[in-house]
C-alpha cells in the first residue's frame, strides 16, 4: 500500500501462449533512490494460481526507481516437463528464449504501480495497469 512518502508495486503474469495465468513464476524486487544509485534487493515472491504476486515487499521511503525480475526460464522448464508427463502435443520448443525478464521503472511517492507481464516463450510485453 502506498503512503504519502512511499510508492507501492504489484504485478501479475499471464501466459499468452495458453491464455492463462502463469503460476509459480519467481519475481524479485529491487529499488533505488536516485538515478545514479545502485539497486538494493528487497526480496521477492512467486505468482499464485491467478498469476498474481500478493506479497511483494514494501518499498522504502525515498524510492525513485524499481526493478522487477521474473524468472521465466524456471517457469517454462517446469511447464515443458508437465507437458511431457501429460503427453501433450508440442506446439513449438517451449524453452525459455528469454531466461529472465527485467523491468525497471520510475515511481513517485503516494502512487501505486501495477505492472503486469504478458509472457510467451518467444516474447513478452509489459504495461502500467491499474
Amino acid at each position: 500500500m502506498s503512503t504519502d512518502t512511499t510508492a507501492s508495486v504489484s504485478t501479475h503474469v499471464l501466459d499468452t501462449s495458453t491464455g492463462r495465468p502463469a503460476e509459480a513464476v519467481t519475481v524479485s524486487l529491487a529499488a533505488r533512490s536516485g538515478g545514479d544509485a545502485q539497486y538494493a534487493a528487497l526480496g521477492g515472491s512467486a505468482t499464485d494460481a491467478d498469476g498474481r504476486c500478493k506479497d511483494l515487499p514494501a518499498l522504502p521511503e525515498g524510492t525513485t526507481h524499481v526493478r522487477l525480475v521474473f524468472d521465466t526460464e524456471s517457469y517454462f522448464t517446469a511447464k515443458k516437463q508437465a507437458e511431457a508427463q501429460q503427453d501433450a502435443p508440442r506446439v513449438r520448443d517451449s524453452g525459455a528464449f528469454f531466461p529472465e525478464v527485467a523491468i525497471a521503472f520510475a515511481v513517485t511517492p503516494g502512487e501505486h504501480y501495477h505492472v503486469p507481464l504478458l509472457l510467451n516463450p518467444f516474447g513478452y510485453s509489459v504495461y502500467r495497469g491499474s
